[in-house]
């Protein structure tokens, strides 16, 4: 068993140490299935009885383990959705455009749980357990609205029977429990809008977190770049012809890349002009900022005068302008921004970061400013709902006091009117989430319209009719476009912006976003491979997307604003929605709290609410964060002091290693040329151990005189030392290489002979 043993191990070192053996493949093949067999045979019965029958189980689970892990890992690959279509897009265009399809991958998974949030528990149980449709009149068409509720063009409006679904706030009920479930609707709606933002701020900051340690501009940091993409790009497992085209596409791709970074490094410029063209790029580009705003908030005015008028008599561009001038700016202004950006001429890669920032600008303006005008008419409309409140609870006063003293009783029942026939307030929460949905499916018409128009069609022209043409449409205009990178990036940061802001208004928006980032993807990465070209000026984007999700965080934000602001401020409608009745919309909390849950655990919500400690708890955050902000800021110093030792470290050991092979060679020479006892004849060197002096005489050390450069005379006399001081022209050239090796023994010195190097007399026994 010792032995067996002892070969097992020496087999499974061979098997671990056999590709750093100087053999031919044909024989380390060979080895490798002979080792692996004995191996597989032997090492169970290193065990008795039992045990080697367990031990042989074990080890039989192990590789079935490892075997499993690695085809779950494969198939866990294979899951990954779209990867292939990037992989393609990335091959021709660069990693700046595939990072615009995997952020979208990326906001496509994150969608796609807000909607089963949104689905699961406030869509879902109203369906199930919820009335159904025509029971009461917030679920129901008003009699006036029944002839046209089911036309096109009221349907694509979002009115009629879209405006009384489950698409929109109105349509849910405000009862505390439904079903048998006793399920809370009210404080689930709650809790699910608020949910929303709180998952995706974790999950913002986690991706964020996550991505922080694979940083970097999108630079170089390592050296001999160039040698290294030539000699370590290509992937030698490639079979497939159209596989290996895009590899091919993939490094020339990837030196463009370094190229342009290497000229963008060496270019110099005249500072002073500039400076002036920056500063008139960026009032340029304040002004369309202006103007645009003031554009917005112009025809959110105007749509609000449109409302008071007749509908019938409005034109198609009137019902639909405050959409058409948003989706118009967000079309015009990028492409604007960018030409103006010609006067900075930046780095791609920092052109990229403002043509980001100043196109986030536009739309979170636009947003903004959208949003302020359409609070006014949110109040507007809460002044009209509280009178036709008001009217609503006299008229029901004079009803129960006539139906009193007509019949003389106190059983009075309920006004029989059905549901159409109740007057109902404006609802203002359901117009609010009508006119985030109208802009979410403008801006989808626009985007996929502009990619129709504007890249496919332009396309065709360039290709068939460049040969018939005047010029040359390709290299002149209108050649083939560009994949905007910084539009549609903005352009879905946007829309998220949007989806997060509406969807407490229209739940069901959440799900049209999913199906619109679906469909994207398929029509975009067509669009790219079939319509577009490389950019001209080829770079390299960051290895992370955290530039795209600090933008991400900060629309996150400022799009909790408005929702805070109608939760805690705004009074519900009285008779539409989960919260109506309420004079606010988190008192579903309070109630809860009070009706539902232990006495004391209102008190500790009390407690909470205490502004004397909610003032000391903010305050202690924020000393949190700015000490962990301190701490991360000397984290990232000391790993650049770190890297900057390494480097160092790096070039001293290839110093050494490049010197050292030059540095034994003079060495050698040198060593060459100077005397050695080596250099005596065999008859003299027996002399001189003759005449050697009995330790202790002649000599304050024994081990003087074995040195190899000691006199022979006995005294200890250093010979090499004194030859070289005795040196009539210690400076002179060598003029003649050192002679071979003789049989003496010297590994270093060459034989004995007449005149060979500097200060050698002849020896006396060769004469």
């Amino acid at each position: 068993m010792a032995s067996l043993k002892e070969e097992v191990e020496e087999k499974k070192k061979l098997i671990a140490t056999l590709r750093n053996k100087p053999w031919r493949m044909k024989r380390r093949l060979k080895l490798l299935k002979e080792c692996q067999a004995f191996v597989e045979k032997f090492e169970g019965a290193l065990g008795k009885g039992k045990g080697r029958k367990l031990y042989a189980y074990k080890v039989m689970m192990a590789k079935k383990m490892i075997k499993f892990n690695r085809d779950f890992d494969n198939f866990k690959t294979a899951c990954i959705p779209w990867e292939r279509k990037i992989k393609e897009v990335e091959s021709h265009f660069g990693s700046s455009v595939a990072s615009y399809f995997i952020f979208l991958r990326w906001m496509y998974g994150l969608n796609l749980v807000l909607f089963a949030f949104m689905f699961g528990l406030v869509v879902l149980p109203e369906v199930m357990m919820g009335l159904p449709y025509g029971s009461i009149p917030r679920k129901t068409v008003p009699r006036a609205e029944q002839d046209r509720a089911m036309d096109i063009s009221v349907l694509l409006d979002f009115g009629g029977y879209c405006k009384y679904s489950i698409l929109f706030y109105g349509f849910y009920n405000d009862e505390r429990t439904i079903g048998v479930l006793q399920f809370r609707l009210p404080l689930s709606y709650l809790l699910v809008g608020v949910g929303i933002f709180g998952y995706s701020l974790m999950v913002v900051i986690r991706t964020m977190a996550r991505n922080s340690d694979e940083g970097g501009d999108g630079g170089d940091d390592g050296q001999f770049t160039f040698a290294f993409k030539m000699f370590t790009s290509w992937d030698y497992l490639i079979g497939n012809p159209e596989t290996a085209d895009n590899k091919y596409a993939s490094i020339t791709t990837s030196f463009k890349e370094s190229i342009v970074d290497e000229q963008e490094n060496q270019k110099d410029e005249n500072i002073h002009l500039r400076r002036f063209l920056r500063v008139l790029a960026n009032f340029l580009i304040l002004c369309s900022l202006g103007g645009s705003g003031f554009l917005i908030y112009f025809v959110v005015r105007r749509s609000q005068e449109f409302a008071n008028l007749d509908q019938d008599e409005l034109s198609w561009f009137e019902k639909n302008e405050v959409e058409f001038v948003m989706s118009l700016l967000g079309l015009v202004c990028p492409p604007l921004f960018e030409t103006i950006a010609e006067l900075e001429e930046y780095h791609p890669r920092i052109a990229l970061k403002w043509q980001l920032g100043r196109i986030f600008a536009l739309f979170l303006g636009n947003l903004y400013t959208f949003l302020f005008a359409l609070f006014d008419e949110v109040n507007a409309k809460l002044e009209k709902e509280k009178s036709i409140r008001n009217a609503t609870i006299w008229g029901l006063n004079e009803y129960y006091s006539n139906y009193s003293s007509y019949h003389n009783t106190t059983d009075i029942p309920p006004p029989d009117i059905h549901p159409a026939d109740v007057i109902r307030g404006p609802c203002w929460e359901t117009a609010v989430g009508i006119e985030f949905v109208k802009l979410t499916v403008s801006d989808i018409q626009v985007t996929y319209m502009t990619i129709l128009i504007g890249d496919f069609l332009r396309a065709m022209i360039v290709r068939f009719l460049n040969y018939c043409w005047c010029w040359d449409l390709e290299a002149g205009f209108p050649s083939y476009g560009e994949f905007d990178i910084s539009g549609n990036v903005l352009g879905l940061i946007f829309n998220q912006g949007m989806i997060w802001m509406g969807a407490f208004y229209a739940p069901g928006l959440v799900g049209l976003n999913v199906l619109r980032l679906l469909t994207s993807m398929y029509y975009q990465c067509w669009a790219v491979m079939s319509c577009n070209v490389p950019h001209e000026r080829v770079f390299k984007a960051s290895k992370s997307n955290n530039f795209y999700m600090g933008l991400l965080l900060l629309v996150l934000f400022l799009s909790l604003l408005p929702v805070v602001y109608t939760i805690m401020t705004l009074p519900p409608s009285f008779d539409c929605g989960p919260f109506s009745g309420r004079e606010q919309m988190y008192h579903v909390v309070m109630e809860t709290i009070e009706n539902d849950l232990p006495a004391f655990i209102g008190n500790i919500f009390t407690y909470a609410t205490n502004p004397g400690l909610i003032l000391p708890a903010v305050l202690l955050m924020v000393l949190a964060i700015y000490y962990l902000n301190a701490t991360s800021k000397n984290y990232q110093n000391a790993n650049l002091e770190l890297k900057k030792k390494m480097q160092m470290a790096r070039d001293e050991e290839k110093n050494r290693r490049n010197n050292k092979e030059n540095t034994n060679q003079v060495m050698q020479d040198l060593e060459d040329l100077l005397p050695n006892r080596s250099l005596l004849p065999p008859a003299a060197a027996a002399a001189a151990e003759e005449e050697k002096p009995p330790p202790g005489q002649g000599s304050k050390s024994p081990k003087g005189a074995k040195r190899p450069g000691a006199a022979a005379n006995g005294k200890g006399v250093n010979l090499q030392k004194d030859v070289l001081l005795a040196t009539s022209n210690p400076k002179a050239a060598v003029t003649h290489p050192p002679g071979p090796r003789g049989p003496s023994g010297n590994a270093r010195g060459p034989p004995p002979g007449p005149a060979r190097g500097r200060g050698r007399g002849t020896p006396p026994s060769r004469r």
